[in-house]
């Protein structure tokens, strides 16, 4: 399952007024883990970046002057989101300025979705947390992802913390990092025994020590929360 977490930051609130995309931050997900691949691109808008829209993500007409125009980079974007599906807090309106850059530039009346499938983050909290903040500052502190270095939005920041949050809101890690992932011989069925020596020497047992029977159990409640009281592990500890 290949997924991709994205944000945008724009000139302003409404591309109906002529606001432009201006950041793109991409980041990939494989099976729910990151792969390291990631697109990011700073874009001119051919107009000027609105006061309250800079004093969120900093990014001035100066800085944005000789940035590509987004027809410069869009083959590169759509071919990076192809058969994926995007993940994005609040999707209406990334989808909606990106669909206007698209319809700016005559490409045969596209939409994202006509290359891609799309999840909304924030519809997702919004059902699992009712009444409750589900900004991604909010999330972070619910699910406890580390966003201490987000001074101002940034698309490629903002889309790295999002995959956070997103598998933490999900269920944490897909599979316990042990080498059994899917295609291998212990995935499919067909592991081959192995066969012990009789004379081997009696292997040692190491105990965990108080601190990582802490951070054991930190991590169990995580599961417990994000899974909706479903942690297996935590209901046998018990």
């Amino acid at each position: 399952m290949r997924q991709i977490v994205l944000d945008t930051e724009t000139t302003g609130l409404d591309p109906a007024q002529g606001h432009r995309v201006i950041e793109v931050g991409c980041v990939e997900l494989l099976n729910r883990k990151h792969t390291g691949r990631h697109l990011h691109v700073y874009l001119n808008p051919e107009r000027e970046v609105e006061a309250g829209a800079l004093a969120i993500h900093g990014l001035t007409n100066e800085f944005l002057a000789d940035k590509p125009l987004f027809s410069a980079i869009v083959d590169t974007f759509l071919d990076f989101i192809k058969d994926a599906e995007l993940i994005i807090h609040n999707a209406p309106f990334d989808i909606g300025f990106l669909n206007n850059e698209l319809a700016l530039l005559n490409k045969r009346n596209a939409q994202v979705t006509d290359y891609c499938s799309v999840l909304d983050t924030l519809a997702m909290a919004r059902k699992k947390h009712p009444g409750q903040k589900n900004n991604l500052d909010a999330l972070c502190k619910r699910y406890e992802v580390d966003n201490s270095q987000r001074e101002l939005h940034g698309a490629l920041k903002d889309a790295e913390i999002l995959a956070d949050v997103y598998l933490m809101m999900t269920g944490g890690q897909s599979t316990l990092g042990l080498g059994y992932e899917a295609g291998n011989e212990a995935a499919t069925g067909v592991a081959s025994a192995l066969k012990l020596e009789g004379d081997r020497p009696p292997l040692r047992v190491i105990r965990a020590d108080a601190g990582e029977l802490a951070s054991h159990q930190k991590r169990l409640q995580q599961i417990q929360k994000a899974s909706g009281d479903k942690c297996l592990w935590l209901k046998s500890s018990q």
